[in-house]
Order: C-alpha cells, then sequence, then structure tokens
C-alpha cells in the first residue's frame, strides 16, 4: 500500500473526523522531513476530487460531504457525467456544467441521490483542473465577428470570436483556438484563433487536426534534440565487453514491412529437454537517462501513436529508427531475457542480462507467412540461412499459444483496417488486416517475456510498473450473465470467483456461429480496461497472475521504466532509500502511461474514422453485406467487411415502428414482430456522410 492509499484509507475510516493539516501531522506521527511530503499527497488528492479543504481549513472525503470527484465527459446536447474510477457516474443535466469542458477533471455536488435504477444527479461547483484551453474547430464567418464549431462531438458550445482576432482565417477553415474566457452557462466561451490549420478538404488538415486535438506534438523540443544528437552512434569496445555476446546466434527480428523502430529480436534453439528462447529487446535505458529532457519527454509523450500516413514517436528519430533500432548486421545494446521452456511450455529456468546482438535478418510477417505456410521456394532459398530458425519458432509458439489458451486466455477475433492512402494522403481504399503465423510467434514470445519478467520482479519486493487487467464487476458480470441465458448460456458470476476460461468456453462454442459477434461484442463490453499500475493485480484477459510491458521500450514508457528498474536490479543498485524514490515513480509513470495510452487511442480511431468516411463520400449509393456491430435506441450500426462502420436510424426504418430491447441488445418492430441483431446479416445503401459526426450513413435496402 502506497503513503498516498494510506492516508486515504485513514480518512475512510469510521471513526475519522476531519482534521486540520497539524492535527494530522500530530495524530499520524507523521517525521519532519516527511511534512513536505504529506502536503503534496493532500494537495494531490484535492485536485483529484477525492478530499476537499472546508472552509474551516479541514480535511475530509468528498463524497461524505455530499461531494464527488472525478473527471467531465460531456455530451453534444449539453448535458454530461462526472466518472470516477470505482464510484458510479453521476448525471449533470446541461443547466448545471457551469463551464465544464469535456475531460476537466471537476468536483461535484450531488443534488439527486440515485434511487430505483436511476443515476445520482449534480452540479458542478468546482474546475479542479483544465485539460486544455485550445481545441481545434470550424470557423464560421460572420459580418463583425465569427464562431468556432468545435470538432469534438463531447464539447458542446461554440466559441464567440472577435473581428480582431480570427487571425484572418476564411470561412470554413480548420482552427485552433485558444479560449480567453469560459462563460458563464449562458454565454458562450470566448476565444482567439491561434492557428489557421487550412481549408477542411486540404491534404494533411485532417491529421493536424487530430493531433491538435488530441495535444500530439511531432516536434521535439529544442533539449531534447540536442540531448538527442549528443549521443554516440558508435558502441564502445569497452561496452561491448562489460555485457553478454550474443552476437553468435542467428537472431532476427520479425516486423511488418513498414516498421521502422525495431525493438524486439528473438532466436530460439531446440534442446533435448525442449527449447531456449532468447528475446533481445533493444537497451533504450542506456541512452535515455533517468530525469535528464530525453527522459522527461518520454514520460510525457507516454508512446507513440500510428496514424495511416505517419509515426509520431515518443523518442526522437536518431534513437528510434537508429541506435536503438536492432538494425540487421549492426551490433546494438540490449537488455535480453533467456528462457528455459519445456515440451509442455512452461518456463523452467530464465535470467535477464545485459547483451549486445546483431540481427542476421530483418524479416517481415508477409515473408515469414509465406515460407511457413506456403513454402515459398524462392524466399525459402533467399532465407535458407534461417528457415530451419522459422520452422522451430512455429513449433514452440504453436506450443505457448495451446498452454495459454487451455489455461483459460480471452481471445477476440475482431477485424482491424489497414487504410491505403494516395500520394495526397487521401484514402483510396481500405482492406481487413489478416492476422497470421508469424504474429502468432512474435505475439506468443512477447507474451511469456513479458510474464516471466514481471513474475521475477514482482518477488524481488522491488517497486515496478505492472501491466494489469482486473476481474469484472459484480453487476457487469449479471448483466452478461442475463444477456446470454437467452441463448442457453451462462458463466458463475461471482466477481470474487470468477475465472477467465468462464468467458473463453464460451468464445470457442460460439465460433462461426450466427451470433458470434453479438455475444463477443456485449461480452467484451463486459470486461475491465486494461492499464498500467504500480500493484501487482494480475491480468485477467491473458489468464495471467503477473503480467507487464517489458517488450517495447522505444515506443511505450513503462517498458522504459521497468527495464531502468531491471537494470538496476541487477547491479545491486537499489537500497531502501531507492526503493521509495521508485514507489513514487512507478506510481506518476503508470498513471500517467495510462492516460497517455487512452488518448493515443482516441487519436489513432479518431483519425481512422476520418478516412473510412472520407473514402466512404466516394461510394455513396453503392450497395454493401454487412454485419449488425451494435444496437441503441436511435439505431443500429452496421460493420462492413472492410471494416468501416456506420449507422442506420431508427428514423429511417419506415417499414414499422421500432422498439429497443436494452436486455437482448436489439430493435423489435411494434407491429410486424421483426427484429434486428448483433450479428445479424444485412444489406445496406450508402446513403451519406455526416462530417460534423464523424458518421456514415445508411439504410436498409429493402
Amino acid at each position: 500500500m502506497t503513503r498516498k492509499e494510506k492516508v486515504l484509507g485513514f480518512m475512510n475510516e469510521k471513526e475519522y473526523v476531519p482534521l486540520m493539516f497539524e492535527e494530522m501531522v500530530a495524530v499520524l506521527c507523521v517525521p519532519d522531513d516527511s511534512i513536505d511530503e504529506l502536503k503534496y499527497i493532500l494537495e494531490e488528492l484535492i485536485n483529484e476530487g477525492k478530499i476537499i479543504k472546508t472552509k474551516k481549513k479541514r480535511y475530509m472525503i468528498s463524497s461524505d460531504a455530499g461531494f464527488i470527484g472525478g473527471t467531465f465527459r460531456g455530451n453534444e446536447r449539453g448535458f454530461g457525467f462526472v466518472m470516477n474510477e470505482g464510484q458510479e457516474d453521476i448525471f449533470i443535466p446541461s443547466d448545471f456544467t457551469h463551464t465544464a469542458m469535456d475531460s476537466d477533471k471537476v468536483l461535484a455536488k450531488i443534488t439527486k441521490p440515485s434511487q430505483n435504477g436511476k443515476r445520482a444527479e449534480g452540479e458542478i461547483v468546482k474546475i479542479l483542473e483544465r485539460h486544455t484551453d485550445e481545441f481545434v474547430g470550424r470557423y464560421e464567418m460572420s459580418r463583425n465577428f465569427g464562431f468556432v464549431i468545435l470538432d469534438s462531438r463531447r464539447l458542446s458550445k461554440d466559441v464567440f470570436i472577435s473581428k480582431k482576432d480570427t487571425l484572418n482565417a476564411k470561412d470554413g477553415d480548420k482552427v485552433v483556438v485558444k479560449i480567453t474566457h469560459w462563460g458563464d452557462g449562458k454565454r458562450n466561451p470566448e476565444g482567439i484563433i491561434t492557428k489557421v490549420l487550412g481549408a477542411v478538404d486540404e491534404a494533411g488538415v485532417d491529421v493536424m487536426s487530430v493531433m491538435v486535438s488530441y495535444g500530439i506534438k511531432e516536434e521535439f523540443d529544442t533539449k531534447v534534440l540536442e540531448e538527442a544528437d549528443k549521443i554516440e552512434c558508435e558502441i564502445s569496445k569497452e561496452e561491448i565487453e562489460s555485457r553478454e555476446d550474443f552476437r553468435h546466434l542467428p537472431i532476427i527480428t520479425i516486423d511488418g514491412k513498414d516498421a521502422k523502430d525495431l525493438d524486439d529480436a528473438v532466436c530460439v534453439q531446440k534442446e533435448d529437454k525442449g527449447y531456449t528462447l532468447s528475446v533481445h529487446i533493444a537497451d533504450v535505458s542506456h541512452y535515455v537517462k533517468e530525469g535528464r529532457p530525453l527522459d522527461k519527454s518520454a514520460l510525457n509523450r507516454g508512446t507513440s501513436v500510428y496514424f495511416a500516413d505517419r509515426v509520431v514517436p515518443m523518442l526522437p528519430k536518431k534513437l528510434s529508427n537508429g541506435i536503438c533500432s536492432l538494425n540487421p548486421n549492426e551490433d546494438r545494446l540490449t537488455l535480453s531475457c533467456v528462457m528455459k521452456i519445456d515440451k509442455s511450455g512452461n518456463v523452467t529456468d530464465h535470467y535477464l542480462t545485459e547483451g549486445v546482438i546483431r540481427s542476421v535478418e530483418r524479416m517481415t510477417y508477409e515473408d515469414v507467412t509465406e515460407i511457413l505456410v506456403n513454402k515459398d521456394e524462392s524466399l525459402l532459398k533467399r532465407y535458407e540461412n534461417i528457415s530451419d530458425q522459422l520452422f522451430l519458432m512455429e513449433e514452440l509458439a504453436m506450443i505457448l499459444r495451446k498452454k495459454r489458451f487451455n489455461k483459460g486466455s480471452i481471445d477476440f477475433d475482431f477485424p482491424e483496417a489497414k487504410i491505403i492512402l494516395d500520394e495526397n494522403g487521401k484514402a483510396i481504399d481500405i482492406e481487413k488486416y489478416t492476422t497470421t503465423v508469424s504474429n502468432h510467434i512474435i505475439e506468443e514470445f512477447m507474451l511469456i517475456t513479458n510474464k516471466t519478467v514481471a513474475e521475477f520482479l514482482y518477488w524481488t519486493n522491488t517497486p515496478f510498473v505492472y501491466r494489469v487487467h482486473e476481474k469484472p464487476s459484480e453487476e457487469k458480470l449479471q448483466s452478461f450473465n442475463e444477456f446470454i441465458s437467452n441463448f442457453g448460456f451462462g458463466i458463475k458470476h461471482n466477481a470474487e470467483d470468477i475465472h477467465p476460461s468462464e468467458f473463453s468456453n464460451i468464445l470457442s462454442k460460439i465460433k462461426d456461429t450466427e451470433y458470434e459477434r453479438m455475444i463477443s461484442t456485449v461480452m467484451l463490453r463486459s470486461l475491465m480496461k486494461a492499464e498500467y499500475s504500480s500493484q501487482n493485480k494480475g491480468h485477467f484477459g491473458l489468464a495471467f497472475d503477473y503480467y507487464c510491458h517489458f517488450t517495447s521500450p522505444i515506443r511505450r514508457y513503462p517498458d522504459l521504466m521497468c527495464h531502468r528498474i531491471i537494470k538496476e536490479f541487477l547491479k545491486g543498485e537499489i537500497d531502501d532509500s531507492r526503493i521509495n524514490i521508485l514507489k513514487s515513480k512507478c506510481e506518476e509513470a503508470a498513471k500517467l502511461s495510462s492516460e497517455r495510452e487512452i488518448n493515443a487511442q482516441n487519436a489513432e480511431r479518431d483519425l481512422e474514422d476520418i478516412k473510412k468516411y472520407e473514402y466512404m463520400a466516394t461510394k455513396i449509393g453503392k450497395r454493401y453485406e454487412g454485419i449488425i456491430s451494435s444496437v441503441t435506441n436511435f439505431g443500429m450500426f452496421i460493420e462492413l467487411d472492410n471494416t468501416v462502420e456506420g449507422i442506420v436510424k431508427v428514423i429511417d426504418m419506415r417499414d414499422d415502428y421500432y422498439i429497443f430491447d436494452e436486455k437482448t441488445h436489439s430493435l423489435m418492430g411494434e407491429y410486424s414482430g421483426k427484429q434486428f441483431r448483433i450479428g445479424d446479416r444485412v444489406n445496406i445503401i450508402v446513403a451519406g456522410i455526416n462530417k460534423d459526426f464523424k458518421e456514415v450513413n445508411f439504410i436498409l435496402e429493402d
């Protein structure tokens, strides 16, 4: 338990009465050298909305005073919700949002408690932290003033722009607006245009709009670039001699053909009792030192962001594509995990070490699949030096995969999109990304490595950053169980005892059935989201008791943090003082990395949606067959075979009056009895594109 958790636990005790700061110091017997830390913890808890400081300067739990802190999630209609992990969402009517914008940290007062299944209602009383004061939108010009219509559907209010603050933007231009006055609930926010991105249809404007909206910057600060430039591209003889030398092994990388940041390389050797799997990960921590500009920048970015036409890297390209990337036929520094694995897929022994490698081949998923599946003769000849190695990798990967699924690992089969762009960045085709045996090889090798590393560090009692996926809540389990009971299935719905095999068994039973998509979709929504944590809570979806992210330090900060801690542990550099520092740093890295991951995922998804409706704008009037992926009270979402998702609105279903059934996730015709459910196949016509709402509109063919 961290000190922050202890303070919060103390204030949650029944016997606790609101205390002033000096009283809390005395009651908790806080040493003089920790008083500032307590002050910082209390301020942090206030900023998170978990506690409040009363007018009489006493600290108390927010909920005890009828308050709740959390993140505000807005809606285009003006209302919103205050969300806080572990607490019920609070509905905020449009008249009581009091200038709160989507993603702001807020404090709300509960005005109507929850009852009869209805959410509690509240009112925003304080903005704890603005998520941002800069937004992207479309400028609409009037004679003496203008407005910016914000891109995000969660932001309901247009921003007033004085004529002198337009930066000569033209009507319809995409712009960046900085809020100077937040309004008062009745008046619109006011702002100034700080950057004109260009006309809506101009090449690259869509990407820039998404990047600005999510605070994603391609450029690195000068200090970061200066530090990167000073890094030596040659590895010294002394450094190589201080490490384990793996350069004699037939080590290879397997990545997508467009990848330039190669951070993992692998090698498998067959033995009498099983296999030796060595996984070699780029030693980014050798170059990115704690607390330096490069490190602070990486922590702030949290992750690389992958768009259809570019990668926004976590680290400057000199590192991500250069000295850190495990390019073929070049000496590279690694942190390596060498595992002995028996014929049943059990890791019987392992060790971690700083290493040096020289990858012999840079393989692509496509070529490896052609060799393993189709036995392509030209590729077998070209890669005859490692072809035996590839077949051995497949053999081991399938053993590991079988063992994982036997343990109950949950594997969803939702398709991913591959968007093909022309030279101007316009979407000209959309394909379904196919997962092959080569993807499975790397997936299984990375999973077993992450699991092995996490378990090893856990038992050393060293502070660490884990990748956790908690068990679903009792409420969600019960709701899911009610739904699948309609199809003759059931699960144990005790949140304490639930095992992932309950879910994986159902997935195997519904494989290739007409309701596979429907049950898989509802199942996914019933599960928690994976995140980073300084506490090991296991990974429910993978059926692992221990798990971390260790294998991608070029593009994920938690992996870099894990490398740094492992190397310190191996060198015996972690004492009690360092443990206290690492606890704090792990908490910070886990929290920030989880936030950055969600931010990057949302940005990637937004741009993918933009490219999809850009492509579908050229297909208006065309007929497609699709599958119902989601059903709501206002319509149903249809996914086409190319992964594009559009909506058929209830208002456009004019052959009957359709009623939404929340339990069965279906629409039922009141007179005809006709039913539309998730997983049903339907024929649609592309009716149009709504750019403001990023929607593709369909109508049913008949």
